[in-house]
């Protein structure tokens, strides 16, 4: 149930809405503010403003679609193994049970 939550949670957030957000606009006013030349290097700066305005540069290419592919597999593997294991584990139950019924 986690990774499901997860999942949704990531992909709410792939559709750029922290860009969009009052943090960000904060953030990139502290970032082409005078007080961030002492807390930031220059290219610091120039990586921070670049990712801000979305444009990370050519050669970038967002690799969310991967990732969530990967959790969502995962997800579902880790869903079948607990089915698995819990059939297994009432199995065994069922099979204790019958031998101490046979026992008395």
């Amino acid at each position: 149930a986690a990774i499901a939550k997860a999942v949704a949670s990531i992909e709410q957030g792939v559709s750029g809405s922290f860009l969009q957000s009052t943090s960000a606009k904060a953030l990139r006013r502290l970032a082409q503010s005078s007080e961030s030349q002492d807390l930031l290097g220059e290219a610091d700066r120039q990586a921070l403003a670049s990712f801000l305005s979305g444009s990370q540069g050519s050669d970038y290419a967002p690799q969310s679609g991967e990732i969530l592919g990967i959790l969502k597999q995962m997800g579902d593997t880790m869903a079948k193994d607990l089915a698995d294991a819990t059939a297994t584990e009432e199995a065994a139950i069922k099979t204790y049970e019958g031998l101490m019924a046979a026992k008395t």
